[in-house]
């Protein structure tokens, strides 16, 4: 019998033995011109053998594809009960069953040594064809069912892994939201949190009250008693504030020293003598690190009720208004609003007027702070900076004429204008970008991406050398909407950066669902790296969360050397700010774009000691 397998496979030992088989089991020999399969043989003569092979081969990790079994045997164990003991060893084991009796049903061989896709029967006498081309495929087929087992073991390490990747992109992005809206220092609501519960508040019934709360003289504590005792003073001003408040109102951090509240009330006077009692709390001696520390604060504060037009924006700008009053009037006072605090109003018509006829009169400029990249600080692009020179009030700051061209449609007009010079500049750049601030008003606009394709044309300039500059809350109003833009934006080559990362509530949201080329992480978490561990944190989480994403991270505001090492350090692959560079006329612009120097990088009509200015939309 077994040299009938040997003449099977090729490999026959005694003439004799096989005329003897032949006889038996039909013919054995290997058919002319078969190559032998790459199989290895191991003959065993009793079932008890067979087990202890399996079991040896197992030991090894060099198992056996085929068992080929007789269900009769020598003495000792038959081929069912060995089938068995095999099956028990080894489940990937394909067993054939070679008999020409029938002592036991194909069913009990299969429940005793199933499953039966890994059983299968040749009857004797056999053709060696058949034996070969048996063991040959399912030698093949036990082959790819390792092969197969092993990338299913290595796609559910994959699926763990991906399973624990989503868990934490999931706990990263609840952590993300609640430092979107919140104050990392006091774990108090932040001006973004503040303003959106005041958005939600004007539309609901009934009389509230804002107040807008200053420390006094807040820098000598922090110049006296250090940096970590002025952060302390906040921690300790927010929880009395809350405390004060209660559950009906809201106290968040606005900025640095200054607070604001929300509470109902009846009326103005319960509203004044609420502030009152809050501020009483808030002044005095405070215990800070063992020591004593004399503090207080002046409140703005103005009354909403059903009878007045209720614009968060406004009654914001009205209780700074208030603090404003509360402070020159001496401080460690409440100031509640009324007309004679807003003569701004006035002069926001003036600009208004005025903005009408600056761009034909040829009193706004664009200006560029240029954009540096990696330790070598290579120069590929500028951020373009809208500036306006009015001949009765002098420069007038981006942060008010920008409002007030998006209030009164000329932000259109306006941006048209602030697109083209740039293009015009860009023009004579050797190969940098620029970059455009686009306010939510022009990214609604139903032509916008066709206008800007037009431009671009008409000036010759290839779309990838044009930047838009956009922020959360453009995207956030109609999210379906802007990922339309965005995509037509980038499938015509222009390039998309979300700025002021980290302040909106929909930060990683955004990222995930839009096309994007940039972050650019907002100033005040720049600024407060040196102060605040926990904007640190954020800076670098945001350049880790660009990186890993393909994204170029820029930071703003990069005013001192040791912000600039530090971002750098953390990998942040492209940085701007006043340390590197001030603002530049489009002149000097084009000489640092071509490798010269510049003397004078002043903008026209702007004092030397001009902060940073802010964006063509603010």
């Amino acid at each position: 019998m077994h040299d009938s397998y040997r003449q099977a496979f090729g490999r026959p030992e005694d003439d004799g033995l096989a005329a003897m088989a032949s006889d038996l089991f039909g013919d054995t020999t290997a058919p002319e011109g078969a190559v032998a399969p790459e199989l290895a043989l191991v003959h065993v003569v009793q079932g008890l053998e067979a087990v202890a092979a399996v079991e040896a081969a197992l030991r090894e990790d060099d198992p056996f594809a085929v068992a080929f079994l007789d269900i009769r045997m020598p003495p000792g164990i038959d081929g069912k009960e060995t089938a068995a003991r095999i099956r028990a060893l080894d489940p990937d084991i394909n067993l054939v069953i070679v008999t020409g009796f029938s002592d036991f049903a194909p069913a009990e061989i299969f429940r005793a040594a199933g499953p039966a896709d890994k059983i299968f029967y040749i009857a004797k006498p056999f053709d060696a064809i058949e034996v070969v081309q048996t063991a040959t495929a399912l030698a093949h087929r036990w082959q790819l069912d390792r092969e197969l087992a092993a990338t299913r073991a290595e796609l559910a390490d994959k699926v763990v892994q991906l399973e624990a990747q989503a868990l934490e992109l999931a706990a990263n992005a609840s952590k993300a939201a609640h430092l979107a809206a919140h104050d990392p220092l006091t774990e108090a609501p932040n001006r973004v949190a503040f303003l959106r519960a005041l958005g939600e508040r004007v539309r609901e019934p009934g009389c509230f009250a804002v107040a807008t709360l200053d420390l006094d003289r807040f820098k000598l504590i922090n110049d006296t008693f250090g940096h970590s005792a002025g952060d302390e003073v906040i921690r300790a001003i927010c929880a009395l504030l809350s405390e004060q408040i209660g559950e009906d109102g809201l106290v968040a951090r606005l900025a640095g020293d200054e607070f604001g509240m929300m509470l109902s009330v009846t009326g103005e006077d319960e509203a004044v003598m609420r502030c009152e009692r809050l501020l009483r709390v808030c002044s005095g001696t405070l215990r800070i690190f063992g020591q004593s520390v004399q503090n207080s604060a002046s409140i703005g504060l103005v009354v909403a009720d059903a009878e007045q037009e209720r614009d968060p924006i406004d009654i914001m700008r009205r209780a700074d208004l208030a603090l404003n009053e509360a402070k020159d009037a001496g401080r460690g006072l409440v100031r509640l609003f009324d007309a004679r605090m807003d003569e701004s109003v006035q002069f926001r018509r003036q600009i208004e007027t005025g903005l009408t006829r600056a761009i034909s009169n040829g009193e706004l400029s664009l200006v560029f702070q240029p954009i540096f990249m990696g330790d070598e600080l290579e120069l590929v692009g500028f951020e373009a900076l809208s500036r306006w020179c009015s001949p009765e009030h002098g420069m007038i700051s981006p942060a008010m004429f920008i409002p007030v061209a998006e209030e009164s449609a000329l932000i259109h007009e306006l941006g048209d204008w602030a697109v083209g010079e740039a293009l015009e500049a860009v023009k004579r750049w050797p190969g940098q970008y620029v970059s455009v601030n686009f306010s939510p008003r022009q990214f609604r606009r139903q032509n916008f991406v066709a206008q800007l394709v037009a431009q671009a044309q008409r000036a010759g300039v290839s779309p990838s050398q044009l930047q838009i500059e956009i922020t959360e809350g453009a995207l956030a109003e109609d999210a379906e909407r802007a990922a339309d833009t965005l995509y037509r934006l980038r499938q015509m080559g222009f390039r998309v950066a979300i700025d002021d990362f980290g302040t909106g509530y929909s930060s990683l949201y955004n990222i995930r669902a839009f096309p994007i080329d940039t972050l650019k992480i907002d100033r005040s978490f720049i600024d407060g790296m040196g102060r605040e561990r926990e904007s640190a944190a954020i800076v670098h989480s945001i350049i880790q969360l660009g990186r890993a994403l393909g994204l170029e991270v820029v930071a703003e505001g990069v005013e001192t050397r040791t912000q600039l090492d530090a971002l750098l350090q953390a990998g942040c692959s492209q940085v701007q700010g006043y340390y590197l560079s001030q603002p530049l006329v489009a002149e000097d612009a084009a000489a640092l774009a071509a490798g010269g120097t510049i003397a004078d990088p002043q903008a026209p009509c702007e004092p030397a000691s001009a902060g940073p200015g802010a964006g063509m939309m603010g």
